[in-house]
């Protein structure tokens, strides 16, 4: 489904104010669940809202007849929501919201704190600091690394 062309909001509460409806009040929530659930870094990239702990965490981005909540780190979080689809690098993976669907707050709760710690633990999804491969989306260690042929 592709995105309304926009100017990109100038902070996350313009990205809220200028959304309508039953988007802005699930981003709302989304957000407020966020920001109440670990220290994040609140940016508007891409267009979207992300959040930082140690390198990208996950993203909401409202798009004309979805929100899309995905994590960076999503494909380890299925156990906690398995409606997590995985897609692109970094084992992303996104939870594709319409009016109807049903998030409770703390599903929301446990999957940032899971990905938070995630990023604490294994350090930025799109950087492999130890082995200083940029845009790695598996672990691997230093000396598979070393022999690694493929593109990161």
């Amino acid at each position: 489904m592709p995105m309304k062309k926009s100017v990109p909001a100038e902070n996350p509460d313009a990205y809220i104010a200028a959304l309508t409806d039953w988007q802005r009040r699930y981003v709302h929530a989304l957000r407020s669940t966020v920001v109440g659930a670990a220290p994040l870094r609140e940016v508007i990239k891409w267009g979207h809202l992300v959040y930082f702990s140690n390198g990208p965490v996950l993203l909401i981005r409202a798009e004309e007849k979805r929100i899309l909540f995905g994590f960076w780190r999503g494909q380890r979080l299925r156990d906690i929501e398995p409606r997590l689809k995985p897609g692109g690098k970094y084992e992303m993976a996104t939870l594709e919201l319409v009016e109807q669907t049903a998030l409770e707050r703390e599903t929301v709760a446990a999957l940032v704190r899971k990905a938070v710690a995630l990023n604490a633990s294994l350090g930025d999804p799109t950087e492999i600091a130890s082995t200083g491969i940029k845009g790695a989306d598996r672990d691997i260690s230093p000396a598979q690394a070393a022999t690694d042929t493929t593109k990161a």
